[in-house]
C-alpha cells in the first residue's frame, strides 16, 4: 500500500464524513450557498460559474456516492453551477448537466431571489462505462441553462478527466478514508465463491456469521474459526502480495489504485489495502462487522468478534500468501501496538454504509 503523506488522523476522525474540501466541485458547502448583495445599482444580467470534479478529476467512487443523493443532500458535486442574480426581480432557470458519453442528463429547476447567489450541485447518474473504465480518460461536461419558457440563457462545456474505477482519493491527512468502503463489495459473485470454499473448511460446513444464542466467548471462538477459514481458502487460491498502486492525474501523492476484491481473486494478487477490502467484503457478506485499519505505510483488516462486543480480531492480510493464520493475527497485534492512537485510522464499514457510502457497482 502506498501512503505518501503522513497519517495524523485520530481514531475514527474520518467517520464524520467531513466533505467540506474546496477541492471538490462546489466544495465547502454545508448547505446550498445563498448570499445577498446590497440593493444598489444592479447589473441586468445573471452570471454563472462552473466547477468540475476534484481539481477537474472525477473519481467513480465519489461520483457514485453523490449521484445516490438528492440535490438537497449534496455538499459537493461532479459539476457545480453557481448562479448569481444581480437583478431586481426573482429569476427561475432550468439547468441541465450531462457528461457526454458517460452519464444521463440531470435537470434542476431553480429559483433565485433578487440579489441572491446560490451554488447548485450536480451528480448525474453515470452509465456502466464509468465503472468499466480502467485508465484516466478525457471527457466533456455540458451545461445548458434556459428560462422557464425554454429560452436559452447560458451554455458551456468544461473538460473533465474520468479517473479509473480503481482510483481512490484519500485527501490530505486521509480526510476521505471512509470512502474505502466503496471497495468493500460483499455481493460480488467472486466473493461468494470464496465463502463457498471457506465453508468446506469449517466444522459442520457452516459460515453462520454472528449467532444471537451464543455468549460472547462462544461467538469469539466461532468468529475466529470463520476468519481462519476465509484466510485459508484464499491461501489455497494462491493469493499473494503484488503491489499495484500507481495511478495518474491530479493529486497522485494522495490517491492510489486499489484493486477490487474481484480483481484480487481473479489475479490471486493483492497488496495490503487490496487484501483488506477483500476480507472485509467476505465478513460483511456474513453479516459481521468489519473494519479497515490504516497505519503509516500499511493496512490491516479487523472484524468484531461478536455483535454485542467491542473487541476486534485483527489480521495482517498482506501475509496471506506467506504465513499461517495465527502468524498473521500476531503480526497485526504487534504492528498496531507500535503506533499511537493518533496514528491509527479505523474505518467501520457499517458506519460508512450509514453515511451513504455503498459498494462501487460491479459489472460483468
Amino acid at each position: 500500500m502506498r501512503f505518501s503523506v503522513k497519517l495524523s488522523v485520530t481514531i475514527c476522525a474520518v467517520l464524520g464524513l467531513a466533505l467540506s474540501a474546496n477541492a471538490f466541485a462546489g466544495g465547502g458547502l454545508d448547505k446550498p450557498e445563498v448570499t445577498r448583495t446590497l440593493r444598489t445599482a444592479r447589473s441586468t444580467e445573471p452570471t454563472f460559474k462552473i466547477e468540475s470534479g476534484i481539481d477537474g478529476d472525477v473519481f467513480p467512487a465519489f461520483a457514485n456516492y453523490a449521484s445516490l443523493q438528492t440535490p438537497e443532500q449534496r455538499k459537493w458535486g461532479v459539476v457545480s453551477v453557481k448562479v448569481s442574480n444581480p437583478t431586481d426581480t426573482e429569476q427561475r432557470y432550468r439547468i441541465a448537466v450531462r457528461v457526454s458519453g458517460w452519464s444521463d442528463q440531470e435537470v434542476q429547476v431553480v429559483t433565485l431571489q433578487a440579489g441572491a447567489a446560490r451554488t447548485f450541485m450536480f451528480a448525474p447518474s453515470f452509465l456502466p462505462r464509468l465503472y468499466k473504465n480502467r485508465e484516466i480518460t478525457a471527457a466533456t461536461a455540458q451545461i445548458k441553462i434556459t428560462d422557464i419558457a425554454g429560452n436559452p440563457v447560458y451554455s458551456s462545456t468544461v473538460p473533465v478527466r474520468m479517473r479509473a474505477v480503481e482510483d481512490m482519493f484519500w485527501g490530505r491527512g486521509f480526510k476521505y478514508a471512509q470512502f474505502i468502503a466503496s471497495w468493500v463489495t460483499p455481493h460480488d459473485a467472486r466473493v461468494e465463491q470464496v465463502l463457498s470454499r471457506a465453508k468446506e473448511l469449517m466444522p459442520g460446513r457452516r459460515l453462520p456469521g454472528y449467532e444471537e444464542w451464543k455468549d460472547v466467548a462462544g461467538q469469539e471462538q466461532e468468529s475466529r474459526l470463520q476468519a481462519r477459514a476465509i484466510y485459508d481458502a484464499l491461501q489455497k487460491q494462491k493469493l499473494s502480495y503484488v503491489k499495484s498502486s500507481l495511478t495518474f492525474g491530479a493529486n497522485t501523492n494522495i490517491s492510489e489504485r486499489i484493486r477490487t476484491p474481484r480483481e484480487s481473486i481473479i489475479a490471486s494478487s493483492a497488496n495490503c489495502i487490496d487484501a483488506a477490502v477483500l476480507f472485509a467484503s467476505a465478513f460483511e457478506n456474513l453479516g459481521m462487522a468489519p473494519v479497515i485499519v490504516l497505519v503509516p505505510g500499511h493496512a490491516y483488516v479487523g472484524v468484531k468478534i461478536a455483535d454485542n462486543s467491542e473487541k476486534y480480531l485483527y489480521i495482517d492480510v498482506a501475509l496471506t500468501g506467506r504465513v499461517p493464520f495465527e502468524h498473521a493475527v500476531g503480526s497485526a497485534e504487534r504492528g498496531l501496538a507500535r503506533f499511537q492512537s493518533a496514528q491509527i485510522t479505523r474505518i467501520g464499514i457499517s458506519d460508512a454504509r450509514r453515511a451513504g457510502i455503498y459498494p462501487i457497482p460491479q459489472l460483468p
